[in-house]
């Protein structure tokens, strides 16, 4: 338990530290006084540029961050597979390219993405269900088929783009994940639909337990596998879509995160869930901070940054890990 205590005293520590640092940091830079006080006062020309132009993508580096890393561990509970994670099994291209054509067809419903979002996730991961099905579910065949599902709407997405001039810029920032000119309008729509999507995941956390056991024994118990699967795998989907929405494609978020997770808090999703969302809320703002700073005025795509991340981390698990078949 002191083990536990620690791990979160410690990332909500730095995810204090990194945010206070990604605010006073960039081409306008103050100290942290100056920006404390010019919140509460409104005099300071640069605190009131920072308000608009950097605390709207730190907010919602946070949220999607938090929602993409709580999506994986919901995706892994329900497959009971560690490399399920929506980046991978194809729900997060779902979203994007549904984002996409909505974006190309239907400009006036912008307001709509996350629907539109929502609506693609799902489809991705019905597609991935439906071809996965052969006498059961087997966790191996779900991960390919959900890895050549995320080509499919990546591809889908990329030549979409490239068709229509117009909305080539807008189909940019859906799939390279620049936190860039992001306003508060933006903020409003992830923090509602975070906040419903994470609340709602914490609430499923015991069957998220449940699902840890065999199906046969679950089902002896009288418990719903089905159904909770379902609702599980809607409330991960709606994470993941409201994430990819507003924020971009990010990978390996939620492959990341819940593995350091179970290593630190345990395998409890009343734990694993509240700590995935604060360490994925660290990850994404750090990546996007060390984008925005590191080799400024270039800016890197905080999803270059976590791929780099979890691209050998992959490897690691790959490599390390007696479960990656579901045995």
């Amino acid at each position: 338990m002191y083990k536990k205590m620690i791990s979160f005293i410690v990332v909500i520590g730095l995810l204090l530290v990194v945010s206070l640092y990604s605010m006073i940091t960039g081409s306008i830079e103050i100290t942290a006084g100056e920006l404390f006080k010019g919140l509460f006062t409104g005099t300071n020309e640069n605190v009131e540029i920072i308000k608009d132009l950097r605390l709207p993508r730190i907010v919602i580096a946070l949220f999607a961050g938090a929602a993409l890393a709580v999506s994986g561990v919901l995706l892994q509970a329900v497959m009971r597979n560690p490399l399920a994670e929506p980046g991978i099994i194809g729900v997060s291209s779902g979203a994007g390219f549904a984002s996409i054509i909505m974006i190309t067809f239907f400009p006036t419903l912008f307001f709509y993405t996350p629907l539109f979002s929502f609506i693609g996730g799902a489809i991705a991961f019905l597609l991935v269900y439906m071809f996965s099905w052969k006498s059961g579910l087997n966790p191996l065949r779900m991960i390919l088929i959900g890895v050549a599902i995320n080509a499919v709407f990546t591809g889908l997405s990329e030549l979409t783009s490239s068709m229509n001039a117009s909305s080539m810029m807008s189909g940019i920032s859906v799939t390279s994940s620049t936190l860039t000119m992001k306003t508060w309008d933006d903020v409003q729509v992830i923090v509602l639909y975070g906040s419903i999507g994470l609340i709602l995941a914490f609430l499923v956390y015991a069957w998220c337990n449940h699902l840890g056991l065999r199906d046969k024994t679950l089902k002896n118990l009288g418990f719903s596998v089905n159904r909770a699967r379902f609702v599980i795998s809607i409330i991960a989907v709606l994470l993941a879509s409201i994430a990819t929405a507003i924020a971009g494609m990010f990978t390996f978020v939620g492959l990341l995160i819940p593995h350091i997770g179970r290593a630190l808090v345990g395998n409890d999703h009343k734990l694993l869930i509240p700590f995935s969302a604060a360490a994925g809320a660290l990850l994404i703002l750090t990546a996007d901070t060390l984008g925005r700073t590191l080799f400024s005025p270039i800016e890197i795509p905080a999803s270059i940054i976590v791929a780099v991340i979890g691209g050998p981390f992959l490897i690691f698990l790959l490599r390390k890990s007696d479960r990656i078949y579901g045995n």
